[in-house]
């Protein structure tokens, strides 16, 4: 029996890390967050909240989404459908339903079920005809600020690059990223693209995901909180930007 379990011991040692110890391998990179600012800052390359997440996840409609909904054996039942800006739609024959933050899935769950006050077992599709493309707000020193169309991947440094570079007065070592994390809340993110840029190491620069807002300051930023609200943005952009 000691023979078998010596040998059993052996093999295990034998193992790529990876496979014999999963758990320290996880234990060692589940704490991955790295300070880079005195005022504690989370550095975004090592992968806050909000920087992380589903890789692709489910569209979620927006205000002024157009979505079809068709009734397979009911086609008078057929429209289309604006989101309006209180966030609901309004159905024909039936009380409107709030759409906004809901997947394609959910608002035909919602549609099948208040439709079958009036319709027996309705058979129901949901298309999306039309919606907000995806963009990326840049504001401060750079050449042109305003938001442009997120039409590929694209990274920090390229935003910069695409909204007309950094102006003379820009303070480039501290560009501000803002991302959404919730209903009202951003996260921010302080960036240093000109050591960046300088090292030529652009494997930290990270891709935008719809929506962030980029701001280049003109003086240091000592300190910026962690999460605010989105109504503080107005200190950084104007709303002719959005």
């Amino acid at each position: 029996m000691m023979i078998y379990k010596a040998a059993a011991l052996l093999m295990f040692a034998a193992l790529p890390t990876h496979l014999a110890i999963p758990a320290l391998a996880q234990t060692a990179g589940a704490d991955n967050t790295e300070t880079s600012m005195a005022d504690g800052i989370r550095n975004p390359n090592k992968r806050g909240p909000a920087l992380t997440g589903g890789r692709r996840p489910l569209y979620r409609l927006r205000k002024s989404d157009v979505v079809e909904i068709q009734f397979t054996f009911s086609p008078e039942f057929d429209q289309a459908v604006t989101i309006q800006p209180d966030g609901f739609v309004a159905l024909k024959a039936v009380d409107s339903v709030l759409a906004e933050g809901l997947t394609l899935t959910e608002l035909h769950d919602t549609v099948v079920k208040v439709y079958q006050r009036a319709l027996r077992d309705p058979e129901v599709s949901v298309i999306l005809k039309d919606f907000e493309k995806p963009y990326f707000v840049a504001g401060g020193q750079v050449g042109h600020p305003g938001k442009y169309e997120l039409r590929s991947p694209t990274t920090a440094a390229e935003a910069v690059a695409l909204a007309g570079g950094f102006t003379e007065a820009s303070k480039h070592s501290q560009v501000v990223l803002f991302r959404r994390v919730s209903t009202g809340v951003v996260e921010t993110h302080v960036l240093n693209l000109k050591a960046m840029l300088a090292s030529r190491n652009l494997e930290e620069d990270p891709e935008l995901a719809p929506g962030d807002m980029l701001f280049v300051p003109q003086n240091r930023i000592s300190k910026i909180k962690k999460f605010l609200p989105v109504s503080s943005l107005s200190t950084f952009f104007t709303p002719a930007q959005f």
